[in-house]
Formats: C-alpha cells, sequence, structure tokens
C-alpha cells in the first residue's frame, strides 16, 4: 500500500510502497478516507513519544471505510462508515471495566503504539471496543477532525471541567485543540477568553467560533492581570491547549478561587515538568485535571450535537491536503503558521 513513511526522528517523511496491513480476529482494516494532521503526529516524528519504533507510519486522526473484518468481530461489517478515538481500549482491563478506555492499560493508538493513517489502509484493533459509527449527515474530512484534538477538547471542556452556562473560559493556544474548545465552551453556554500570540488566530476564535475575548499574548504585560480584569477576579475554567511551560503556569495562575485547570496539551521534552503555582492551588483550592481522548461509547452526545448544527467542527477545517503535501505539513506543525485543522483527504 502507499504510506508516508519515517526512518529516522527528525529525517524527512518520504511516500513508499509499503506492505498491506494485516488483519488479526479482533481487528478490522480500513479503507483511509481522511486523516488530521496533528500536532502530537510531530512529537511522534520529532522521537518524543516512546511507544514508536521505526520505521513508522504516522496518523492518529481518522475515518474510513471497513474493507476487512477479523473473525471475532461482531459488531461492524463491510462497508460501514466509522471514525475511533486515538486512544483505543483493549475492553478488558481494570480502567476498561470501569468505563475509561482512554487511559486503557494495553491500549492501542494508531500512529503511536502501531503504524497509523497517513496510508491508503490501516488496522485497528480492538474494532468491536472501539470503532463509532458516522451518521450520514458527517463527512469523511468533518470525522477526521475528530479524532483526537475535537474529542480531546470536548471531554476536558465538559466532562473534566464541568464547564457550566454562564463560566468565564480561558484557553491557552488556539491551534486545533484550543479552537475545539472555545467553540465547544461557547456550545455549552460559557464566556470564552482566546489566548494566542497570532492576531489572525484569535480574530477568528472572535469573529468565527464566538470567543467573546481575545488576548495577544505577546504584545500584552500580563495574561494573568488581563484576564482577572475581564473575568472580575479570576477565570472559573482554564485550559492550556498548547503544552508550554509557560501557558500551563498562566492557565493555572489565572483562575479564580476553586477554579479548574485541565491539561489538555502534552507535556514533552523541556517541558515535561512544568513549575506550578502549588501555592495557590492549595489556598484557592483549585482542581486540576488531565483530558486524554474520551471513550468510544461517548461519542454519541458529540455526534448528536454535530447533526444538530450546536457545533459545527467543519468550522475549524483550515485546508485539505494531498498524501505528498503531507510531508510538508508536519514538518511545519510546529511553527503555528495555520488557521484550523489539516486534514489529509487524497490518498
Amino acid at each position: 500500500m502507499k504510506a508516508a513513511l519515517f526512518e529516522s526522528f527528525g529525517s524527512p517523511l518520504s511516500i513508499q510502497q509499503v506492505p498491506d496491513p494485516k488483519i488479526d480476529k479482533d481487528s478490522v482494516i480500513l479503507e483511509v478516507k481522511a486523516t488530521g494532521i496533528c500536532r502530537s503526529d510531530w512529537h511522534g516524528w520529532m522521537g518524543h513519544d516512546p511507544d514508536i519504533t521505526l520505521p513508522h507510519v504516522p496518523g492518529h486522526e481518522l475515518s474510513g471505510i471497513v474493507v476487512e473484518v477479523g473473525k471475532n468481530i461482531s459488531r461492524w461489517k463491510l462497508g460501514d462508515r466509522v471514525t475511533l478515538p486515538f486512544v483505543c481500549g483493549c475492553g478488558f482491563c481494570m480502567q476498561c471495566l470501569s468505563g475509561n478506555h482512554q487511559i486503557c492499560d494495553h491500549q492501542f493508538q494508531p500512529g503511536f503504539t502501531h503504524w497509523g493513517s497517513f496510508a491508503s489502509h490501516v488496522t485497528i484493533h480492538y474494532a468491536d471496543t472501539n470503532l463509532v459509527l458516522l451518521p450520514e449527515e458527517i463527512d469523511f474530512v468533518t470525522a477526521a477532525s475528530l479524532g483526537c484534538r475535537f474529542v480531546t477538547a470536548f471531554r476536558g471542556v465538559a466532562a473534566q471541567a464541568r464547564t457550566a452556562v454562564g463560566d468565564w473560559v480561558a484557553v491557552h493556544g488556539c491551534g486545533g485543540v484550543g479552537l475545539s474548545a472555545i467553540m465547544i465552551a461557547k456550545a455549552l453556554g460559557a464566556q470564552v477568553i482566546a489566548i494566542d500570540i497570532d492576531d489572525t488566530i484569535l480574530s477568528f476564535a472572535k469573529n468565527t467560533i464566538g470567543a467573546t475575548h481575545t488576548i495577544n499574548a505577546k504584545t500584552t504585560y500580563s495574561v494573568v492581570e488581563d484576564i482577572r480584569d475581564i473575568t472580575g477576579g479570576g477565570a472559573h475554567v482554564s485550559l492550556d491547549a498548547l503544552g508550554n511551560r509557560v501557558t500551563c503556569y498562566n492557565s493555572i495562575n489565572c483562575l479564580r478561587k476553586r477554579g479548574r485547570h485541565v491539561q489538555i496539551g502534552l507535556m514533552v521534552a523541556e517541558d515535561a515538568d512544568p513549575p506550578i503555582p502549588m501555592g495557590k492551588v492549595i489556598a484557592d483550592e483549585l482542581e486540576i485535571y488531565g483530558s486524554h481522548g474520551m471513550q468510544a461509547y461517548k461519542y454519541p452526545t458529540l455526534l448528536e450535537m454535530i447533526v444538530s448544527g450546536s457545533i459545527q467542527p467543519e468550522l475549524l477545517i483550515g485546508k485539505t491536503v494531498t498524501l505528498e503535501e503531507s510531508l510538508k505539513e508536519l514538518e511545519d506543525m510546529n511553527n503555528f503558521g495555520n488557521v484550523g485543522i489539516t486534514v489529509i483527504n487524497t490518498f
């Protein structure tokens, strides 16, 4: 099959013909119809993920059609239109049995633990537990844009942060996951502050997806003071959607008493162990959460909101590209030059 592959960390990717994926009794093979290009893929390419074995095919935000079914699969058939979480649970460990597939002890992650979706076809393990049937109203490109950034933001904003009508929500970093969080928080009735260093992205956040206020972190004297002034004392909810020592610190520090911080952006390399204002966490009884994807069985609520139009993830798709064009797009992911999500839809 045709795939984008890298053979050493940080070296240029190339388009190659590689062996077709193999099926086992609990898996399916998908024909990939669309796959997002995510900063997590960039982290993997740079060698920040210990699960990757070289050579490697990235890609974890995907949608496609079932073209081959393992003998133990009971829920899926040839031709089904599907997507899936980027963290797939085994279905039988203690985490999965408690309903928390997103932190499975034996998780399968396409594009990390196994070859991913920058390819014409991909094997999906634990398929009965993790595949999600797509409504006809949702196209493949929109479905692929959900896979990592949108569902992680959805669970972070709705479940982990318990965002309520009228809450002030600060979103630090307005890449794909940050813009997703803004849209979701707005749909839940929150007042949203978008923080970034790019005025074009901030304009999009305010004028297209409903941010109430924007702050340019590069030009302001103090992000934290600006948020406290806007909110009259601090945010109820704050999310670090970038994964950076500064944005993590600011996100916690800008909270009002008993506020909730959600860490969505990955903390890796030099940002892996950031300082946090623990004195404030104690004195103000702050809550700190992580958000690591969303379980497949939780998707129906999200899909219903998309079909009804209450959230519109298609607005976050900045552009679509070919598999060949994806090579440069992935290498440029750390430059933060694009507004919205880039999706491969031609293989």
